[in-house]
């Protein structure tokens, strides 16, 4: 017989896994954590928990090794936790952020909270603790890609300002903000800022991370703006753009496929434009706006 003494007394040993962190239980996110999270534990968090648990189990239901998480991306302490959970199956290797709020979903100081302080947050604390050879991606827009240039001095303040104090720019007021798309442009814009900034501090770790600035891609969330006061701005976007169509979110992970994977070591600190040449179009083509 086989003895059983002290077997209740020892404590069972969980293996350790390289974990992805997956910010936005969205249809991108998911996209490029099939793509990138084989073999992988990925820590998935979202503001509901729902939507969280649903990318769960679709992921694990296809073999994955997924666990949801409440998240709020506004909440540096919400993103410490998610991050110490994500720690506790093993080193963090990769981060996908995917969440965020659209022009139409939330209010001027909603958006700025969330896509702007929120990621540039994010972006930092997971830079902290990132493992050697770890990478990230971050999901942003071509709306960053629209708004006219800043000034030298503004690109270094969203770049390089402390995070606690990003909301207290002048440029950030009120005042200054004109509406809500505005406001969203300016939080994409940050966000390509601030990767370029953190790049430095993670390359400092060995690791790397980039932006993805999607044009209009069929999600949950592009059919809100579909159906939103836009809604019409969009379908011309997409019908006048070089590629004549919407983008998929398979198309999108393409790209993070190559910025996480190997053949992508020398990219960091960079973002990409991935909208079927829409932003083109705004400027030097049928979608450039009357004057």
């Amino acid at each position: 017989m086989i003895s059983t003494e002290n077997r209740l007394d020892k404590k069972e040993v969980i293996p350790m896994k390289n974990v992805m962190i997956l910010t936005g239980a969205g249809q991108i996110g998911m996209a490029i954590a099939r793509r990138m999270g084989y073999g992988m534990k990925i820590v998935i968090g979202d503001k509901k928990m729902e939507n969280a648990q649903r990318i769960s189990r679709t992921m694990n239901e296809a073999g994955f090794d997924t666990v949801a998480r409440e998240m709020d991306l506004s909440s540096r302490d919400s993103i410490k936790a998610l991050i110490a959970q994500a720690q506790s199956y093993g080193p963090i290797t990769m981060l996908v952020n995917a969440a965020g709020v659209s022009p139409s979903q939330a209010p001027i100081e909603a958006i700025l909270k969330v896509d702007l302080y929120g990621t540039a947050v994010l972006l930092e604390e997971v830079g902290k603790v990132i493992a050697p050879g770890g990478v990230g991606v971050t999901i942003s827009s071509q709306s960053g890609h629209r708004m006219p240039a800043l000034t030298p001095e503004e690109d270094e303040q969203l770049a390089c300002t402390p995070t606690e104090e990003l909301l207290k720019l002048d440029i950030l007021q009120p005042e200054n903000i004109k509406d809500t798309l505005h406001a969203y442009q300016m939080a994409k814009r940050c966000n390509e800022k601030r990767v370029m900034a953190e790049s430095v501090k993670w390359g400092e770790k060995g690791a790397r991370v980039n932006s993805i600035s999607p044009g209009i891609i069929v999600t949950p969330l592009a059919i809100d703006e579909f159906n939103g006061p836009r809604g019409d701005f969009y379908k011309n976007m997409f019908a006048k753009c070089p590629a004549g169509r919407p983008g998929t979110a398979d198309e999108v992970a393409n790209v993070a496929e190559l910025l996480m994977g190997p053949k992508g070591a020398f990219i960091t600190g960079s973002d990409f434009l991935i909208d079927g040449g829409a932003t083109a179009s705004y400027f030097y083509g049928p979608l450039k706006p009357e004057t």
